[in-house]
């Protein structure tokens, strides 16, 4: 018996024996139960480049199934040995279900899909043979010893020769229930989605569980996504054998799964409904870029599919590269294209997109570069970039991993108390499930906005909330023991800050979730991240500059070691305004209490010290900063990021060009401008004029600044003509982010714990008020005229000594000079900047 007959008669016998997760459904879309149109018609009569030598049997179905003779399992008929193999599955921090050992259908899938056997072995062929004695078929178009051919490579993700090593493939033989739904807070619950859970009579869910637990529970095995017969009612379209839609096929997807036109991962992941559907990545009014031909070829998607089309498999593919983890899509550091085996590297997964547009995937919607698609990756490729290689991280290997839906990570993985897990990967900083092209955070992303970052343009008034390229991130509000700088402001703890921000919701700070650009970058770039134990530069509980691929060198400026943001930017709102006497409860020598207060740049609070409060002009900022002065806020990305032009923060290239962000720049410490002891030389590309005006300070170019009094109108203009150049760091600390002074002048008759010494202790003492007494251990300077003061991190070549801190627009000679010698304009003149360098 045999041939034709049999094939007949035995497809019919086990099409009613066939088990409920392969059992036909009615109403999923475009499907038709076709096997002998699609790949797993492995037949000689196929013209599938994988199928059964000419003179070979034509029957499709001997290949898995014989009604006679079959493998005793629970299986339908199977012809063919199960795998003895022990595999390696999947797993991940943030997954809460226990993977085990294949089982149920996805046993009978890997037969073939594993590799360990060959394909055409069969226990039963046209009527002999069995289990103990086996059939061969030769086959064409199979690997060298008739198994699953490689395709690409077997350490690729494009083969489906998936091996023994399953941590790069969809976890599958996992109880999917109510309670692992409400665990990870991103899946459907199969107790009310009628479209998953358990066949049976009457029972048909599109997505099927298989009773393969050990107590029988309901499990997500290979045919519960698909479905080894079916093609699509296209016989163009390569569904890979999903039940379900493999693409995205209209508009934004929603809160509830529509079976018909929303990719299939989606069936379980919901991933907050609209949360997902009106993101940047999914949205098509804003990812309507097009593949390349070729790079849709190779991952058989149609030619000319647009990015939101493809949905999930963007950036994810449930059999990806050997290496990868989450399932990411070309996610590790091989340099073979297609990637071939590695280790994880997240970066390389944005990298696709994120590039120029000869390495891009994609082409714009009309043809084109992909304008709109920020150009990461060259950034990175900078001098100074943030440690985001394997080579780069201290730890050589991708230390990063997520603990949850809102990518929350452990400190420890921060690198608190051990600093070689230190770090930086996309997902850090944004959550591609989230991030929307708004201006705020909190805007409708159903009508995208010209870019996904803030508006820096003339008549804006400038603030610190974050962008919609930030939505949904997590990050760290510090909270605080005590207003003064230095050790007693180091943040006693830190309020975690994520979820997702409804549309419309509030800005406050208080809020939950993320309102505040800064608010991530302290995660990492405070003690939350790190041990602090306040010493000064010389302390290695901090991250050391140089100690990562990409970082400023140490010893840049005299530092050796980062310092604490968290405790810099801190704006007390007692220390807002003017007029205060506070420079004691601010960190300095109670003899410099009056008129004085802590200053910072206004990143997470405003100074409330407006141009008028300051007697200074307004004019001396450069838009949007002159705006509303003393009450706007700024980002850390206005000065960190990639270099910039004379004159602006933007990013060159306007909206679609440099991106924003402090990714990688030509310039130490990632900032957008030179800042050194050269600073306020007269060069306009110095950091410090992307925002302040360039005429007005270190050059006479009139004006009111706060630094005005003494008859002498403008005292920078003044000290600028009469000494022919500036330079910033003469009177202004070396790390501006905040300090102890009022609008962040050094005082050597002052010089505290920033430096290991007492509060109230003057530097540079001697020869009438300038020499090197009481000069600390690491510093160096003050030996003779013109040799300023250096102690990292906050004295860079510094001179200013002052005696009496003035209001702004009050200052006098006679407010400074030594306060053990000589004062007022004969000590600049005579004792310490004469010919300053």
């Amino acid at each position: 018996m045999g041939g034709p007959l049999l094939q007949w008669v035995a497809c019919i016998v086990l099409a009613g024996l066939a088990p409920a997760a392969w059992a036909a459904h009615e109403n999923l879309p475009n499907r038709v139960n076709d096997i002998a149109s699609t790949k797993h018609n492995l037949s000689a009569a196929s013209s599938n480049t994988v199928r059964a030598a000419a003179g070979e049997t034509t029957e499709i179905c001997v290949f898995c199934h014989t009604p006679h003779g079959a493998t005793q399992a629970k299986a339908p008929l199977w012809n063919r040995k199960l795998s003895s193999a022990t595999y390696t599955t999947y797993g991940s921090d943030s997954m809460d279900a226990s993977v085990n050992q294949p089982g149920g259908s996805s046993k009978l899938c890997l037969s073939c899909h594993d590799g360990t056997l060959a394909i055409g072995m069969v226990n039963v062929l046209e009527g002999q043979g069995g289990p103990s004695n086996q059939q061969p078929i030769t086959m064409q178009g199979v690997g060298a010893g008739g198994e699953m051919p490689a395709g690409q490579g077997t350490q690729t993700g494009f083969t489906r020769n998936l091996g023994t090593d399953l941590t790069n493939d969809h976890p599958i033989s996992f109880t999917y229930d109510s309670a692992l739904a409400a665990g990870d807070g991103e899946l459907r619950d199969p107790a009310t989605a009628s479209h998953i859970g358990l066949r049976g009579p009457g029972v048909h869910p599109a997505v099927p569980l298989e009773p393969t637990g050990p107590a029988g529970e309901a499990q997500v095995q290979c045919a519960s996504c698909h479905d080894p017969h079916v093609r699509s009612t296209d016989p163009t379209e390569n569904i890979k054998f999903l039940r379900l839609n493999r693409f995205q096929k209209v508009g934004a997807p929603s809160g509830g799964f529509d079976l018909n036109n929303d990719i299939v991962c989606l069936a379980c992941h919901d991933k907050a409904g609209d949360l997902w559907g009106l993101s940047a990545h999914a949205h098509p009014g804003v990812a309507d870029e097009r593949y390349k031909d070729t790079e849709a070829a190779l991952r058989e998607f149609p030619s000319g599919i647009q990015v939101w089309e493809a949905g999930c498999l963007n950036c994810h593919d449930p059999h990806t590269v050997q290496g990868a983890r989450r399932l990411t899509r070309e996610g590790t550091d091989s340099t073979a294209s297609p990637k071939s085996g590695g280790n994880p590297a997240i970066e390389e997964t944005c990298y696709q997109c994120h590039t120029n547009a000869t390495e891009s995937i994609l082409t714009a919607d009309g043809g084109g570069a992909p304008t709109q698609v920020p150009n990461i990756e060259d950034d990175f490729r900078l001098a100074r970039h943030m440690p985001i290689t394997n080579a780069d991280q201290p730890a050589g290997t991708e230390v990063h991993d997520i603990e949850d839906k809102d990518f929350t990570e452990a400190q420890a993985k921060l690198g608190k108390g051990n600093l070689t897990n230190r770090h930086a990967e996309c997902t850090d900083c944004h959550n591609p499930h989230r991030v929307t092209k708004t201006r705020r955070f909190n805007d409708d992303p159903a009508v995208p906005a010209a870019a996904g970052t803030h508006e820096h343009t003339t008549g804006t008034l400038h603030t610190n909330l974050a962008s919609g390229v930030l939505r949904g991130a997590w990050g760290v509000e510090p909270i605080y023991a005590s207003e003064e700088f230095g050790p007693p402001g180091i943040p006693t703890g830190f309020e975690v800050k994520k979820g997702v921000p409804p549309i419309g919701g509030s800005t406050a700070v208080s809020a939950p979730y993320v309102t505040r650009e800064y608010q991530i970058c302290l995660k990492c770039h405070s003690n939350y991240g790190y041990d602090d134990d306040g010493g000064p530069d010389a302390s290695t509980t901090r991250p050391a500059l140089g100690s990562f691929g990409g970082g400023t060198p140490s010893g840049t400026n005299g530092l050796t070691h980062y310092t604490n943001q968290a405790m810099e930017f801190q704006a007390p709102v007692a220390h807002r305004g003017e007029g205060q006497n506070l420079g004691a409860e601010g960190g300095a020598s109670p003899l410099y209490d009056t008129n004085n207060h802590r200053s910072w740049h206004p990143v997470m609070g405003p100074t409330g010290r407006t141009a008028a409060i300051r007697n200074a002009d307004a004019s001396n900022w450069l838009e949007p900063f002159d705006n509303d002065v003393g009450n706007q806020t700024m980002y850390c990305t206005d000065c960190h990021g990639s270099a910039t032009a004379n004159g602006t923060a933007v990013p060159s290239g306007g909206e679609d060009g440099n991106p924003w962000g402090p990714h990688g720049s030509s310039k130490n410490f990632i900032l957008k401008g030179d800042w050194d002891s050269g600073t306020g030389s007269g060069q306009g590309d110095d950091l410090c004029f992307k925002c302040h005006d360039f005429q007005t300070y270190p050059r006479d170019g009139g004006g009111r600044t706060g630094f005005y009094g003494g008859g002498r109108g403008d005292l920078h203009s003044y000290h600028a003509d009469k000494i022919g150049r500036m330079r910033c760091t003469w009177c202004h600390i070396a790390v501006p982010h905040g300090w102890k002074n009022k609008a962040l002048l050094v005082n050597l008759n002052d010089v505290g714990p920033e430096a290991g010494l007492p509060k109230g202790t003057e530097v540079c003492t001697g020869n009438d008020g300038w020499g090197t007494g009481n000069r600390p251990p690491g510093s160096s300077g003050c030996n003779g005229k013109n040799s300023g003061f250096t102690m990292p991190p906050y004295y860079l070549n510094a001179f200013l000594k002052v005696v009496n801190f003035a209001p702004s627009g009050s200052w006098s000679e006679t407010s400074c000079g030594s306060r053990s010698g000589v004062k007022g304009r004969d000590w600049m003149r005579d004792t310490a900047c004469d010919n300053p360098p």
